[in-house]
């Protein structure tokens, strides 16, 4: 029971949030808030990548033979150098499996 609370409770708060943008549409944020708005999508972003870079199978793994690892610092260097999302997105996956075949670590 405290789990479909748990949902209904999400779901409620998850609506309010996206029904009230429709509902008052001429609603406007102070200066602070529009500024603070745009940290989110990297914040986010960030939140997903890392953990699965530093922690691939569940625990730290900070050496040189995890490749999500490097393939990340690689992308992250790839990103700045060049600031062109598709060659970070293919230089990196590139690098990723490229490592994965190095270190033995596909599943083939």
């Amino acid at each position: 029971m405290d789990t479909w609370l748990l949902i209904l409770g999400m779901l409620a708060i998850t609506f309010a949030t996206r029904y009230s943008l429709f509902a008052w549409p001429d609603l406007r944020f102070p200066p602070l808030v529009r500024q603070g708005l745009h940290y989110v999508p990297g914040a986010v972003l960030t939140a997903i990548v890392v953990p699965a870079m530093l922690m691939p199978e569940g625990e730290l793994a900070l050496r040189l033979d995890n490749a999500y690892l490097l393939a990340g610092l690689f992308a992250i260097a790839l990103a700045a150098v060049t600031r062109n999302l598709l060659a970070t997105i293919v230089g990196g996956l590139a690098v990723f499996f490229l490592l994965r075949w190095a270190l033995g670590q596909l599943p083939i």
